[in-house]
């Protein structure tokens, strides 16, 4: 019975060595501070994103593989006699590079790109979401309460099929924030507000 007690206090610590190996390999992403508030042209959104990656996503980006990451906003309307009304539903798109020759990592949207030196000062910029238009000023009514959502994820979609089979079946390529949720009131004068939840 002494052996079995032994045996089971070792298996027990191989799991839990193995579980914290897990945790400490797993990408993550956490929103921070989302905010949505009367611009210009409309509404626009800020937020940031902790970004870390694991060494196999590193390893992804430093052999050429291009990583698309997308940002996703939606706004809805609670409604008592039917589902929510959704009142916008944008996203965004960026895309990391390595390029060998010039051994910088590029980040780019649409036809927007700006080089780094190292791969910790693009995801840095990665993280940081400015002044997005997401919403016209007509599209809401003031003092009405809304539902604002936001999330930032890996695309794996946008990859080649080759890596997309080998992405979706392995752990290491699952990069999503939750969707971060906060109720948001346009307000009747020139300022906005945000109450994250």
């Amino acid at each position: 019975m002494h052996c079995c007690g032994k045996f089971f206090r070792s298996l027990l610590q191989v799991a839990s060595a193995l579980l914290l190996s897990l945790s400490v390999l797993a990408a993550e992403v956490d929103i921070r501070n989302p905010l949505l508030a009367l611009g210009d042209d409309g509404y626009v959104l800020t937020a940031d994103f902790t970004v870390d990656f694991n060494p196999r996503l590193e390893e992804a980006v430093a052999k050429g593989v291009i990583l698309y990451f997308v940002t996703d906003f939606e706004l809805t309307r609670a409604r008592w006699y039917w589902l929510d009304e959704k009142i916008a539903s944008r996203t965004q798109t960026f895309r990391l590079s390595y390029h060998a020759l010039t051994r910088q990592y590029r980040l780019s949207t649409g036809a927007l790109h700006q080089s780094f030196d190292n791969l910790d000062e693009a995801l840095r910029m990665l993280g940081r979401l400015r002044n997005w238009n997401v919403l016209d000023k007509t599209a809401v009514k003031p003092d009405d309460t809304y539902l604002a959502s936001l999330r930032f994820r890996l695309d794996l979609s946008q990859m080649p099929k080759t890596f997309q089979v080998t992405a979706l079946s392995n752990r290491d390529w699952n990069l999503a924030s939750e969707w971060s949720r906060w109720s948001f009131v346009p307000p009747d004068g020139k300022a906005g507000s945000s109450d994250s939840k």
